[in-house]
């Protein structure tokens, strides 16, 4: 829905590695790579919409941000990834039934601070 999303952080490099771990699995990479605080760095997969993050010392607003998987083991592998990175759990992966039927979805807690969440709308394959 978004063509990207930017926001600064506090801890730069721990929030590009956990970043990069955690939306692995639906296959978001380094797409770009410039000097901060103008750029930072671009996350997208193959093209897609973007995560842009650069760092700052200012205290940004806790944001949640929704990523789409294309199926359910991307969300499962996400939660994993993500806590293997630092994240704190906020819902493990599953069905949101009272979102929708096939709302599956996983929610971490970033370094600083924001959800961070992974969601596959189709049925189970």
């Amino acid at each position: 829905m978004f063509d990207h999303v930017k926001f600064g952080v506090s801890d730069y490099a721990a929030s590009k590695t956990f970043f990069l771990k955690a939306l692995e699995p639906i296959g978001v990479a380094v797409v770009a790579e410039r000097p901060a605080p103008a750029y930072g760095v671009e996350l997208s997969p193959q093209g897609k919409a973007s995560l842009c993050l650069y760092p700052t010392e200012e205290k940004p607003a806790h944001l949640h941000l929704a990523f789409t998987a294309e199926t359910r083991q991307q969300v499962d592998a996400f939660y994993r990834a993500a806590v293997e990175a630092g994240g704190k759990d906020n819902g493990a992966p599953g069905l949101r039934p009272n979102y929708h039927a096939n709302y599956y979805a996983a929610f971490v807690i970033g370094p600083d601070g924001h959800n961070i969440e992974v969601v596959c709308h189709q049925p189970e394959a």
